[in-house]
């Protein structure tokens, strides 16, 4: 086993004292100071070419010895990962809803507008209603009749001087009692409200838009409105 580089190994001068014991042997074997000298540095520079090799075979073990280990750690640790991957692909697959993408959508600033059933199913079936149920009184009705079911609940509603409060819904007037206003009795400002509520609910129930205009209009001409006002 090496403990130094033979590549580095410098050559000793075997013309030295400190080798002259080697080189009288050789001389008591008839060599010359010379030819002793010359012999002893021939063995030497044998020898260290023998190491060399060895000592390139050693490195080059080592190193695959180091490659393996290398490959095996990466391995172990690409294991690893397919395991977590795994384990946390099933993990989503379990709980599809904890990782579902959330959409950024932006916040609706205009209310709601759910408008009666009857008035949903008259427009969804391509038949008119009216715009009563349209305005702010007709949706009002709607929001009250929700809650009618519940003799507990609460209800807001406007006072006469236009300040909100709320009041038992057991105390409310059935909505479904209450009656409906004719379009030709609308006032401007409850048309105003409800038609565009009204164009609004027609176009999501794909009513074409000839139609939609149609009968917006002959509404405002009933009120006695002209397209110019």
């Amino acid at each position: 086993m090496f403990e130094e580089d033979p590549n580095e190994a410098i050559r000793p001068d075997f013309t030295s004292i400190e080798h002259q014991e080697a080189c009288q042997q050789l001389i008591e074997e008839g060599f010359t100071d010379e030819q002793a000298a010359r012999s002893l540095a021939a063995l030497w520079t044998i020898k260290n070419n023998a190491d060399k090799v060895c000592w390139a075979d050693r490195q080059e073990h080592l190193e695959n010895i180091r490659w393996r280990e290398e490959e095996e750690d990466e391995q172990h640790l690409q294991a690893l990962k397919d395991e977590e991957e795994a384990a946390r692909l099933e993990e989503r697959k379990k709980n599809k809803s904890k990782y579902a993408p959330l959409i950024r959508a932006k916040v609706p600033s205009d209310p709601t507008i759910i408008p009666a059933q009857y008035a949903t199913r008259r427009l969804k079936a391509g038949d008119y209603c009216e715009l009563h149920y349209f305005t702010n009184k007709g949706l009002d009705d709607v929001r009250v009749s929700s809650l009618i079911a519940e003799p507990d609940a609460l209800v807001m509603l406007p006072s006469s001087d236009g300040i909100h409060s709320w009041v038992p819904a057991a105390a409310v007037k059935d909505p479904k009692a209450a009656p409906v206003v004719k379009d030709e009795h609308l006032s401007w400002e409850q048309f105003n409200e409800a038609a565009p509520r009204m164009i609004l609910s027609m176009k999501m129930h794909d009513w074409p838009e000839d139609h939609v205009l149609r009968r917006v209009r002959c509404v405002a001409e009933g009120l006695g409105v002209s397209e110019s006002d």
